[in-house]
């Protein structure tokens, strides 16, 4: 068998409606071909659990030249979990290989995830194979309708001469703008026969071209505006737009906030990030820029200002497609198409308008990031016994290198996370995204240890969280990747624990096992761990677990009185 394999230093990047056209011939199994188009749209790793219905892939990976990585999981949600943030922090689709019926229905919460966070992967199903359909054979499913509510695409690929269109045709839908998961089912006895025809290359393209008269329209309230304020997010980093983004902020001078994988696009400390002043910024804006993410609950379904009988914020919505435009916001200007187009051409249009003098603007938002901060030392700093949540990352965020990459899977205690971590460098952020899924942690950091082999790796769990899939400590264990992890343990479902006291005056099925020794468990699955019952022996903790080379668990007691002062609890 012949293929191509792209060069390592230049993935190549389906990113936004790739122009992929085939050429060179190729023969082999179903696998061996699946493998083949993979690798030539980028991917380096499958993630998997064993199963027989796609040995075939298996097969295919160990004899590519050079062979794919294998990645085995003891959960297949584990194995799309971390497929899916393959897609987020190398922004090529992540490839997951999960057996048939409950190795795919496992997945679906990932698959779930993906969809509402725009992560681009693939995943590759089996299936019961074709010649004995409808005689009961073991886990006979058709699983495309129970994923294509979930995803861009969901097929059955019935024979294996459609392979190879079939998963170019996965692996460009999950790529091109707006992004999502893709899945495919191959028959076993489909999936084991021989097939050949043209092995698919594939350009990196951009997203569509913005309707430049809708571009001068948002110019020109720009222009307009005294108190304008920018989010960015998710969507800015998956469009590679970063660059556009800082440029428009700086040179513009607008003040912004970032969300999602927006995180880093301003580093933190930068004068005009201004999430620290959120609601002030949010509430006192005339004018809201949102780039690249949804206008759901976290951003007051795009309702903004009219505080005290105050104007309401006008609003332009900015997508990377149109189908991801706002419909239920009452909207002043939108636009769609390639986020690096439209972020230039917003700057270019500003230049040929004169705008006001914003200073006063700019500098009470600064004013009030500043308070914001001298506010937040406290807590930071907290003796209180039992631990205060944030004197955990008063010990963690001057231990982070400007590279790391952070992962929260949790409640409560990773929303302290949201406030008081503000990565330095885009792609360095991982949170479930609007589908809230708890369990994604453990496939973060795997797919996070690999994209990412020189940087620190820092999961953030709640002692909730951590019961879907700590047992996936084994898969770092197995496969040598060192992470260290974090747990905020109150011994409770902090999320819903203090809502229901509200509510009700009293609790039900809100309370764990307390002060559980998980940092035992990652000891006895091969990694190594603490708990840690006193704020001043956080820092110590947490350098020992950097230095320890292994999957490490500092599990912090915490405070569970000491919740999260939210603003919403999402509907």
């Amino acid at each position: 068998m012949t293929q191509t394999t792209p060069d390592p230093q230049q993935p190549a990047s389906p990113d936004a409606h790739p122009e992929g056209h085939l050429e060179g011939h190729i023969e082999g199994h179903a696998g061996q071909l699946a493998v083949a188009v993979a690798r030539a749209h980028g991917v380096e790793t499958m993630f998997t659990l064993s199963g027989a219905h796609v040995f075939p892939m298996y097969d295919g990976a160990v004899k590519a030249d050079p062979p794919m990585r294998l990645l085995d999981v003891r959960h297949e949600q584990t194995a799309a979990f971390a497929a899916e943030a393959t897609g987020k922090l190398t922004r090529v689709p992540g490839l997951a290989v999960l057996t048939a019926g409950p190795g795919v229905t496992n997945g679906v919460s990932a698959i779930a995830q993906a969809q509402f966070a725009g992560s681009p992967m693939v995943v590759v199903g089996g299936r019961a194979p074709q010649n004995r359909w409808g005689s009961g054979s073991l886990q006979e499913l058709d699983q495309p309708p129970i994923v294509a509510s979930v995803s861009k695409l969901a097929r059955t690929l019935p024979t294996a001469g459609d392979v190879l269109g079939g998963m170019h045709e996965a692996f460009s839908a999950a790529g091109s703008s707006h992004r999502g998961p893709v899945f495919v089912d191959v028959p076993m006895d489909e999936f084991f026969a021989s097939a050949s025809g043209s092995l698919p290359t594939v350009g990196a393209g951009r997203g569509e071209a913005p309707d430049t008269d809708a571009i001068d329209r948002i110019a020109a309230l720009l222009a307009a505006s005294e108190r304008p304020v920018l989010v960015l997010g998710t969507d800015v980093w998956a469009d590679r737009a970063e660059v556009a983004a800082l440029r428009l902020v700086e040179e513009a001078g607008l003040p912004a906030i970032t969300n999602g994988m927006g995180r880093g696009l301003v580093p933190g400390g930068h004068p005009l990030l201004v999430t620290k002043a959120r609601g002030a910024a949010l509430g006192g804006a005339d004018l809201v820029v949102v780039v690249g993410t949804p206008l759901d609950f976290r951003l007051g379904y795009g309702v903004f200002g009219g505080k005290d009988g105050a104007t309401p914020a006008r609003v332009v919505h900015v997508a990377d497609s149109a189908g991801q435009v706002s419909t239920h916001a009452d909207l002043a200007a939108s636009v769609s198409g390639d986020l690096t187009s439209v972020l230039d051409g917003l700057l270019a249009a500003l230049e040929r308008h004169d705008r006001p003098d914003r200073s006063a603007w700019v500098g009470g938002l600064q004013d009030t990031v500043r308070g914001a901060t001298e506010r937040d030392r406290a807590l930071l700093g907290a003796e209180a016994d039992p631990i205060h949540p944030a004197r955990v990352y008063g010990e963690l965020v001057p231990r982070l290198a400007d590279d790391a990459v952070v992962i929260g899977d949790g409640g409560d205690f990773v929303s302290f996370a949201g406030k008081f971590v503000e990565p330095q460098r885009p792609g360095g952020w991982l949170d479930p995204g609007p589908y809230g899924c708890l369990g994604a942690g453990l496939g973060a950091a795997i797919a996070a240890r690999i994209a990412r082999p020189s940087a620190q790796v820092v999961l953030l769990l709640g002692d909730g969280a951590a019961g879907f899939s700590l047992m996936d400590v084994d898969t770092l264990v197995r496969h040598g990747l060192p992470v260290v992890m974090v747990m905020g343990n109150n011994s409770a479902w902090g999320l819903e624990k203090g809502p229901m006291q509200m509510l009700y005056g009293y609790d039900v099925a809100a309370d764990l096992a307390p002060q559980t020794r998980y940092d035992e468990v990652v000891r006895a699955l091969g990694g190594a761990g603490e708990r840690v019952t006193d704020p001043r022996q956080i820092g110590p903790a947490l350098d020992r677990a950097f230095a320890s080379g292994v999957p490490y668990l500092v599990n912090v007691i915490t405070d569970v009185d000491a919740a999260y002062p939210r603003a919403t609890f999402g509907i």
